[in-house]
């Protein structure tokens, strides 16, 4: 494949810098828990349901602990302590804790050990949930294999997940190798995950483990049809970012789009906040294997693309360095970017290839994913579809991991099975023509392409240098990243954000982190 020139010895420092970051970041988190965090915990030791309003048992549960002051001790502090006291199961733990008058303060007598022997079964029981779902997925692909990269990723979102459904079936008949339901608007803000099947929604469909399930049969039964596995994504971000990974672990999708600062600087949650439940959720993610997506795409919606393509450069040093301190391997991080250059900008196409070469070469084991054009779409859906099979030639020519389709009708409305059939034979016919045309040339070295690799490359070094000496948490608040500015203790759910206790309890945690402790392995 044609190569643009890299510097290792700045991709290396690059590489340093961003675990810095990280690091930083990483302390924090290891003293702190969240109610997002907790509430997935008792979801895993198998808490379910939710009252006549809709309120869910895990949220009631861990509401009443942080009203008491004791979200720092960990849920499974006290439903373990219940257990030990003769508790049945931990349903009924949980329905006593939450409605009865079970004490919700740390007792002197207690014996945190015991609390954990008690925990133990319902540990391995829930580390088991999670690997069985992953070992079918590793059965089935190998059984069914899956389509050449790049893979064609297409998303669905009638807000009914029956129609959902069949919407999804459909775009794999068409030819999509992964399908994505598209989240209802601002879920994300939503601090609960609502229970079962939905079949309203506005601008998507509602994320619920049973809305999971239906979309997980129905891709299994066309996969089946089709000899073809056929992957399933949604979203893992917001104040339930935990919640929906554990859910998406044990329903087994292939896919989340899972990412820290898409939530802090595009849906206002507080930075603490989501740091925290984005390490809980990947270590899930890491232990179900699960492929992450990051959302650096959105940051070229709000800033420049010429200008400001080092930012995503940058963002994406971190993000592989976040997503390596919760266990996860370069080849479960779908490090994200974007084709959103203003296609009037003469040799666009150029600084498109550009960018999408580097980041190729610099995160050669990640499987990145590539977001098509928006920002300069129109309503003339021609222009549109043109705009779109250049993106697709672009990914193609640099060997893209995963892309996500782009619609013609993209600014004009929701887009019909019609409009999804024609992007994805479009995108059929240029990964097959011109699949091996990165092969037969090579880039001037002192030529466009790799002179503006060279260039955000250098700006990148550069901008992780200053995010290193005044720390991310500085960074974000002075707009470095999609010109968008948040502070360290605004945003939502930040009153949700808690120091441990020194007896917190969590041996979910500790056996995702690898610590024997937690009574399974």
């Amino acid at each position: 494949m044609a190569k643009v020139p890299v510097d290792a010895e700045k991709v290396l420092r690059c590489r340093a810098l961003a675990a810095d970051v990280a690091s930083d970041v990483q302390t924090m988190i290891d003293r702190h828990t969240t109610v997002g965090v907790e509430r997935t915990v008792a979801r895993a030791y198998g808490v379910e349901g939710a009252d006549a309003e809709g309120t869910p048992l895990a949220n009631a549960l861990v509401d009443k602990l942080h009203q008491h002051g004791s979200t720092g001790l960990g849920v499974a502090y006290f439903l373990g302590r219940a257990l030990a006291g003769g508790a049945a199961d931990v349903q009924e733990a949980a329905e006593r804790l939450a409605f009865g008058d079970e004490p919700l303060l740390a007792g002197d007598a207690d014996d945190v050990e015991a609390l954990r022997r008690a925990l133990a079964p319902h540990t391995a029981a829930a580390v088991l949930r999670i690997d069985g779902a992953r070992d079918e997925r590793v059965r089935l692909k190998g059984e069914l294999g899956v389509g050449p990269e790049p893979l064609k990723y297409v998303i669905v979102a009638t807000g009914n997940i029956h129609d959902d459904a069949t919407q999804a079936k459909a775009a794999a008949f068409a030819g999509s190798d992964i399908v994505a339901v598209i989240r209802a608007t601002a879920q994300s803000l939503l601090d609960y995950v609502p229970e079962g099947a939905t079949t309203e929604g506005y601008g998507g469909t509602f994320a619920t483990q049973e809305n999971f399930k239906i979309i997980r049969r129905a891709l299994d039964e066309v996969s089946r049809a089709l000899g073809r596995y056929v992957q399933q994504t949604n979203y893992s971000s917001g104040l339930c970012m935990s919640e929906i990974a554990w859910m998406a672990a044990v329903e087994r999708l292939d896919m989340l789009l899972n990412d820290a600062m898409y939530g802090i600087l595009f849906r206002d949650i507080n930075m603490e906040r989501t740091f925290i439940d984005q390490y809980f959720s990947r270590r899930v993610i890491a232990r179900s294997r699960i492929v992450i997506n990051t959302g650096e795409d959105n940051y070229l919606t709000t800033a420049d693309a010429v200008e400001r393509a080092h930012t995503v450069l940058a963002s994406q040093f971190i993000k592989e360095a976040f997503a390596e301190r919760a266990g996860l391997v370069p080849e479960l991080m779908g490090l994200g970017h974007a084709y959103e250059i203003d296609p009037w900008l003469e040799d666009s196409f150029l600084l498109e290839v550009a960018q999408a070469q580097l980041v190729r070469q610099i995160f050669d084991r990640h499987p990145i994913k590539w977001m098509p054009p928006t920002k300069h779409k129109t309503g003339d859906i021609f222009h549109s579809h043109v705009h779109d099979a250049m993106f697709n030639l672009a990914g193609v020519l640099t060997g893209q991991s995963i892309e996500l389709l782009g619609m013609f009708s993209e600014a004009v409305h929701t887009p019909l099975l019609m409009d999804r059939y024609l992007s994805l034979k479009s995108a059929k016919y240029i990964f097959g023509a011109a699949r091996h045309l990165g092969d037969e040339f090579e880039w001037k070295a002192d030529g466009k392409v790799a002179t503006r690799a060279r260039t955000i490359l250098d700006e990148a070094l550069t901008l992780l240098e200053d995010v290193q000496r005044e720390s991310i948490w500085a960074s974000i608040a002075s707009g470095v990243f999609a010109d968008v500015k948040r502070t360290r203790t605004g945003g939502k759910g930040h009153a949700g954000v808690v120091r441990r206790d020194g007896r917190y309890t969590n041996p979910l945690l500790d056996v995702l982190e690898g610590h024997p402790s937690g009574g399974a392995s």
